[in-house]
């Protein structure tokens, strides 16, 4: 059977019913983020989104037909409009305290730019798993990269790791720094005390 060519018109339609579906599904990522930024996943539900997104529930439900799909979505884009620190050159700092200090000024930094969304988001993991997946393993990415240097073993090693986990924890600086009104160079040295005290360096 010989394939009929496709007209320069039919392609343009095409063209632009492709566009204007992917114009609804961004539409629909951006709302969701805003949400889940704002009032967190938890509290989010399809009629708010597609109020938001001006979208109709069989819209919405044929671009994201199950809620995993558009988690998986909406956390690519926040991380592209949002990215998280790089964190691999501070793996060429060897002496562990100053690594230590290094990572926290640019964690902190980034924790006091999007604290409104990151507590959001973070105070619904409990409620949905899938909330907060991507930034809860970069916490344990940080902590080992600031427990390495210290060549610890055994029960030594489980403490460091376990203060500097504390030292990268969003909540602990949100209690530190929002809560109980200290700088970001204060709650810093309050965790490398925290941390020198796990390591044995009262």
């Amino acid at each position: 059977m010989i394939e009929q060519p496709v007209s320069p018109k039919r392609k343009y339609e095409l063209k632009r019913r492709a566009e204007k579906q992917a114009e609804t599904r961004q539409r629909i990522i951006e709302a969701t983020v805003k949400f889940h930024s704002t009032i967190g996943p938890a509290r989010t539900t399809v009629a708010k989104i597609c109020r938001e997104a001006n979208v109709q529930r069989a819209t919405f439900y044929r671009h994201f037909p199950d809620s995993a799909l558009l988690f998986e979505e909406c956390r690519a884009f926040s991380l592209r409009e949002s990215p998280l620190p790089d964190i691999t050159k501070f793996a060429e700092i060897a002496d562990p305290i100053r690594r230590l200090r290094s990572v926290l000024a640019v964690i902190y930094h980034y924790y006091r730019q999007h604290e409104q969304r990151m507590a959001a988001i973070i105070r619904d993991a409990d409620l949905l798993p899938g909330a907060g997946g991507a930034f809860f393993r970069f916490q344990d990415r940080l902590s080992e990269l600031l427990a390495a240097p210290w060549k610890a073993r055994g029960q030594r090693h489980a403490r460091i790791l376990a203060a500097c986990g504390h030292a990268v924890d969003f909540q602990a600086w949100r209690s530190l720094a929002s809560r109980q009104g200290l700088n970001d160079r204060a709650v810093i040295e309050s965790m490398v005390t925290l941390v020198r005290a796990a390591a044995g360096q009262e």
